[in-house]
């Protein structure tokens, strides 16, 4: 089964190599987005990797109505787009409301569907006919309560569209109250749908409850190398240069200058799981 997709002209999926998904939680200022930016631009030069420089312009899902949750739409478009210019990165976003997914497709070459979003059908069928319209991508982040197999149903409501190019995210499952585990059963049962999968190494790691959520940093090192041993296509991370002084999601986002370490063991684990794939 071919398990791929293009995305910015590079080839993501099976024989491929490992493509990542890096940036900030959320759009705190251009300082911010340029320092990760670089870094994630620099990564790329010295890999040869696929690289798409994420940030959101608005966390509408935050737990409490005093956080912060970004510039809005339009801005945060605007300050995407400089990213992309600059940097010669391809981005990517969430989008949240159906009237979204047009706007969004003229700067991204990925469009994201938040996991607590990824049962809407309109907003789904709205982003793969917009992804279809300017040829690019849907990612489909896996629901916390919903099973690897039933993730099929968000794919085919994209195929309906017309849309080949979609992906999917295990960022895992709701164990209880505050909890999440990955069951790595998902990796491969997700790719069998003929798609290529993602593994959110830093929203796996969260501890969802309270006023803010926390996270187990030290978790995203043997979960994403786990994932990429497990088959995954791809690895998302966030990442700041003070997490601890991040506007969103701090607690479970990698430390800027920590990311390289982990892209290079991540690329060497991919290449084995390739040399093995080959031999078998």
């Amino acid at each position: 089964m071919n398990n791929s997709v293009s995305i910015a002209g590079t080839g993501v999926g099976t024989g491929q190599p490992l493509g990542f998904i890096a940036g900030p939680c959320v759009m705190e200022d251009m300082n911010l987005l340029r320092t990760v930016g670089a870094e994630i631009a620099r990564l790329r030069d010295e890999t040869g990797r696929l690289f798409v420089f994420k940030a959101s312009f608005d966390k509408a899902n935050r737990t409490s109505v005093h956080s912060f949750r970004g510039p809005g739409l339009e801005q945060g478009l605007e300050m995407l787009q400089q990213i992309a210019a600059e940097f010669d990165l391809p981005v990517t976003t969430d989008i949240h409301e159906p009237a979204q997914a047009d706007p969004c497709a003229e700067v991204c070459a990925v469009l994201q569907i938040p996991a607590f979003l990824a049962r809407q059908t309109d907003l789904l069928t709205a982003a793969a006919a917009a992804a279809v319209r300017r040829n690019i991508c849907v990612n489909i982040k896996k629901p916390q309560f919903v099973a690897p197999e039933d993730t099929v149903h968000a794919v085919r409501k994209c195929e309906e569209q017309g849309l080949q190019q979609v992906l999917l995210t295990e960022r895992g499952t709701t164990f209880g109250y505050g909890r999440l585990v990955n069951d790595f059963r998902c990796i491969p049962i997700m790719k069998s749908f003929g798609v290529p999968v993602v593994f959110d190494a830093t929203h796996s790691v969260q501890l969802p409850g309270g006023s803010t959520t926390g996270g187990q940093r030290d978790m995203i090192v043997p979960l994403a190398r786990a994932a990429v041993a497990a088959g995954a296509d791809m690895v998302f991370l966030e990442t700041h240069p003070q997490p601890d002084r991040a506007k969103s999601d701090g607690p479970n986002m990698v430390p800027l200058d920590q990311v390289a370490d982990l892209i290079r063991q991540l690329d060497v684990l991919r290449q084995t799981v390739l040399d093995l794939n080959g031999t078998l």
